[in-house]
């Protein structure tokens, strides 16, 4: 059926007149799919509806934060009765410590850590505090893996293996990106080759342990091992970017369900229940380092404030309940048989994703092992696949080089109800 999108497309006219490009994140824009951007109005379980009554199974979840869908009962219950008490103090709470215990058993990695209010800032004072505990200046990145929008992270490979990068953004000074050395993911030897020659020179190697930028994308088997060693010989610091993994593949993340340890964690996400949230820690001689015990400095109005601690107590206290992975885990298994057979039973050029409640599918034969591969998918049948399942009350993300969330509040019907949407989106594609 066609989608009435009459009230969308008035506030879209309404929100390019007030806001820079119509929106507060370019890929709520819709310009990767096409047509107008929904407009969503409210949210309950595992669906949500938009302005013009158009209720659609979500699977992007705020990007992967509702681990359990919207409005989920036990954080509104926190977050009212945190909200009744005053909205940000300025000052320390119990709920900060409480949080950061929560968060040190499920992350052995972690001794202390620091809350912020996003995953960029996160990610951004990780670096500065990885330079400031090493001494050293240049940081390692991987192709396709993206840690927010901070000027030295902001950075494309050039040609060859290993390369000092160049700006992907206006507005990113070169001398910035000449600190960056951005590697292809999955390239075990090219980064093996570059660490035994310029390891030292590099204040830490930064990866999404599982790529979850450029579409999902897994680790190939000795990749983040290797990373490991290859920072503990050259003394630079291992940080694993879990922003989006982080008590999402597992109740330890990516790190418990690859047992690597990393030198620094930076967390977002689901930690914050719903709110925005960030948070970086690792081992206590490098936290140490931070201000107001060491000389490097990071602070913020609004980092640990009581809303997001409430919600984020909330959310990891569920989390820690037997069985919620195991049926995230049972979701996701179906999800992809469903898809495999879709696949297999209409010889379709095709490539599925999948880790626990996390999943893609690339509009490309594969395999798919780094943003080269990726890059290569058919964006055109991607929009034609999007738009396709949203008229069957089915919401994926607005790109294909973004991840799908599945959360706990999806049922097994919801499951069933998007294999069919599926099936018959393809079919007529």
């Amino acid at each position: 059926m066609k989608l009435n999108t009459k009230k969308s497309n008035t506030l879209w006219r309404y929100s390019l007149k007030h806001l820079a490009g119509g929106v507060n994140s370019p890929v709520r824009a819709f310009n990767a799919v096409g047509g107008t951007p929904l407009f969503i109005k409210q949210g309950k379980g595992a669906r949500f509806s938009d302005v013009d009554g158009n209720s659609y199974l979500d699977y992007v979840l705020s990007w992967g934060v509702l681990i359990f869908g919207h409005a989920d009962p036990a954080i509104q219950a926190a977050l009212s009765a945190a909200v009744s008490k005053g909205a940000s103090y300025g000052a320390p709470t119990e709920a900060e410590a409480a949080l950061a215990e929560m968060i040190k058993k499920a992350l052995p990695s972690i001794d202390k850590l620091r809350f912020v209010s996003s995953g960029t800032e996160a990610v951004m004072s990780a670096i500065r505090l990885a330079r400031g505990f090493t001494g050293r200046d240049k940081i390692v990145k991987f192709t396709g893996c993206y840690h927010g929008h901070a000027d030295s992270l902001l950075v494309k490979a050039g040609s060859g293996a290993a390369t000092f990068g160049s700006p992907s953004s206006p507005g990113v000074p070169a001398q910035f990106a000449r600190n960056t050395i951005s590697l292809e993911y999955n390239d075990t030897n090219g980064f093996l080759d570059f660490m035994a020659r310029r390891g030292k020179e590099a204040a830490c190697v930064i990866v999404e342990p599982l790529a979850a930028n450029m579409g999902l994308v897994l680790p190939e088997p000795g990749f983040l091992t290797a990373l490991r060693k290859a920072c503990t010989a050259s003394g630079s610091l291992l940080i694993f970017d879990e922003v989006i993994t982080g008590f999402r593949v597992g109740f330890s993340g990516a790190q418990g369900l690859y047992g690597i340890k990393p030198d620094l964690t930076t967390l977002g996400k689901i930690i914050g229940g719903g709110l925005p949230v960030g948070a970086y820690g690792g081992r206590e001689e490098i936290m140490r380092h931070l201000s107001p015990a060491g000389r490097v400095y990071q602070a913020g109005t609004l980092s640990g404030n009581p809303l997001a601690m409430a919600a984020g107590c909330a959310a990891i206290k569920k989390l820690s309940r037997p069985g919620v992975y195991k049926k995230l885990e049972a979701s996701g298994q179906a999800m992809e048989k469903g898809l495999r057979l879709i696949i297999r039973k209409r010889g379709l050029p095709l490539t599925l994703n999948r880790v626990g409640s996390l999943f893609t599918l690339f509009f490309s034969k594969g395999p798919l092992k780094n943003f080269t591969d990726a890059s290569a998918c058919d964006t055109k049948r991607y929009a034609e696949y999007f738009w396709a399942m949203a008229e069957r009350g089915v919401y994926l993300p607005p790109s294909q080089f973004e991840t799908c969330f599945i959360s706990a509040a999806h049922s097994a019907a919801d499951i069933e109800d998007t294999l069919k949407a599926a099936d018959e989106a393809l079919m007529a594609d």
